[in-house]
């Protein structure tokens, strides 16, 4: 049977605090070198939940706009920190070409308490509407409301969790059965069916495997129940589902997809994936642009 409010509520009771969102997570925000602003908060606990973009200290209006999104869901760990360490450690040398948005940590409650779905258990990647449900998604909808990114990186994880926790708890909230698949063990990306841009995907996932290994489709040439468009990407629908990464409509979207449970990787190694990926679709961008005419 589906849930009903109290099976929401009784949901959300379960749910505990495993880390700190301030600590971990708005402590970096506030030593980077970008400017730093507040688009909102989460009314659960305004004073713990403030939502916080970094973007260039001076927008060039003669240079395209990258945007970086991560931890759209909390629980995928090197989407957050991979933003972050991207936007310390890298940004700077690229803005001679680009403006930057980052957005590094969308759902800061589910962050904290290592979660798919936000309070509501709504999973705000299906979210991503102007009349959404979650508060996360038009919070972050309403600040991008002037934003037009040439590219956006929207990064993410696929956890062995979502296959033991999180699947069957969708199961169960929406009283229907999921169809399953295994967890690929390896980096892919997931573009979009109306916008491929098969060369950019190829070019970040050729960055990606100096770093990690890249996913191998199943005997049925899926991954994760998805036909493999080319080495290391499927491609999604993304405005029909509502996913963060098609939300804009820039010319160049990409959805990265860590493994973090592999034992070939380490929480660093996750962390260096998701930098490359941005990396090498900006350094393909670049050369891109160059050759235009």
């Amino acid at each position: 049977m589906k849930w009903q409010q109290a099976d929401i509520e009784a949901w959300y009771q379960r749910q505990t605090r495993q880390r700190s969102y301030q600590d971990e997570v708005v402590s970096k925000i506030r030593r980077s070198s970008f400017n730093v602003s507040q688009y909102g908060v989460l009314s659960l606990d305004p004073s713990r939940y403030p939502l916080l973009l970094l973007t260039s200290k001076t927008s060039d209006p003669n240079k395209k706009t990258i945007l970086i999104t991560g931890g759209v869901h909390g629980y995928e760990t090197s989407g957050v920190h991979g933003a972050l360490e991207f936007m310390d450690s890298l940004a700077q040398t690229y803005e001679r070409h680009f403006n930057f948005v980052c957005a590094p940590c969308i759902s800061p409650w589910a962050y904290e308490t290592i979660n798919r779905w936000n309070p509501k258990a709504i999973d705000p990647n299906r979210s991503f509407r102007p009349d959404s449900p979650a508060e996360e998604c038009r919070h972050f909808l309403s600040a991008m409301a002037d934003v037009k990114p040439f590219a956006h990186f929207d990064l993410h994880e696929t956890t062995d969790t979502d296959n033991t926790i999180f699947r069957p708890a969708l199961e169960q909230r929406d009283g229907v059965k999921k169809a399953f698949s295994e967890i690929p063990d390896g980096f892919y990306l997931v573009g979009d069916t109306e916008n491929p841009q098969e060369d950019f995907q190829a070019a970040i996932v050729k960055a990606v495997s100096k770093v990690t290994h890249i996913a191998l489709p199943d005997e049925s040439g899926n991954l994760i129940g998805d036909k493999v468009e080319q080495p290391g990407v499927i491609n999604y629908p993304l405005k029909k589902l509502f996913l963060c990464a098609g939300f804009s409509g820039a010319e160049y979207t990409t959805t990265t997809e860590v493994y973090p449970d592999s034992p070939k990787v380490t929480p660093q190694l996750c962390i260096d994936a998701q930098v490359a990926a941005v990396q090498g679709g900006l350094d393909f961008l670049i050369s891109r642009l160059q050759t235009s005419p």
